[in-house]
């Protein structure tokens, strides 16, 4: 069926322990619980390496949709089924559509932030920690916005209040992880919370599935975007 290990194509595998791995790209050696089948590890770095590719996507961008927006990113060369890289492009779809909706941004310095804090939120977070780091990007999202930092009392707030919403909406469906889902969920969470506590509208639309057949662990009639794909 579909890929996940982005180095030779295989199925991936979890472990409990930290094992000492090195990635097939960089050679660095770390500790990491994920693997594929056939032994290989990539790096959070090298799965991530050309997000600075949304940038340019996103910096000229005129609409004040984030789904569009996301869907756009995730179906840029640099962007697999499953990632870390969706912990940056859930974050810079919502801060796209929050400038163009009316926000006030510096939106390449907002970008440039986004995927710092993105890139350092590892991959597989969602069954590691307890915490989806698409929920968290939300999370991330309007800390920028707000300019929130750990000494901030109402911006703190929102924040972790964020990040609580969207964390509610993915728990909700349960696992497995399907990082398309959770990112369409996530973000549907913060177009509300943008609305209710700031002010700012963007715009809806419907994700149309278009990528469960490279999904292994797709959960089928249980998605909330399956009514989008008359073929699930």
């Amino acid at each position: 069926m579909a890929d996940e290990c982005i180095f030779c194509g295989s199925v991936l595998r979890y472990f409990e322990n930290d094992t000492l791995m090195t990635c097939e790209f960089c050679k660095k050696t770390e500790l990491s619980k994920i693997q594929c089948i056939n032994g290989h590890y990539v790096c959070n770095e090298c799965h991530t390496k050309d997000v600075g590719t949304i940038v340019e996507i996103c910096i000229d961008e005129k609409s004040n949709d984030p789904i569009y927006i996301a869907n756009k990113l995730m179906q840029a060369s640099f962007c697999h089924m499953h990632g870390p890289e969706h912990h940056v492009i859930v974050g810079a779809a919502l801060l796209t559509a929050y400038k163009n909706a009316g926000g006030e941004i510096n939106l390449q310095k907002a970008l440039l932030e986004i995927i710092k804090r993105g890139k350092a939120v590892p991959g597989g977070v969602c069954g590691f920690w307890g915490a989806c780091g698409a929920g968290i990007s939300t999370g991330i999202f309007i800390s920028i916005v707000t300019a929130s930092t750990p000494l901030a009392q109402k911006p703190w707030e929102l924040s972790n209040q964020m990040t609580s919403c969207s964390l509610a909406q993915i728990a909700k469906f349960g696992g497995p992880r399907c990082c398309k889902r959770d990112s369409c969920l996530a973000i549907n969470s913060a177009i509300d919370f943008t609305k209710d506590k700031l002010g700012i509208e963007m715009h809806r639309s419907d994700f149309v599935c278009t990528y469960y057949k490279n999904n292994n662990q797709c959960i089928g009639g249980k998605c909330p975007f399956k009514a989008m794909s008359t073929s699930l």
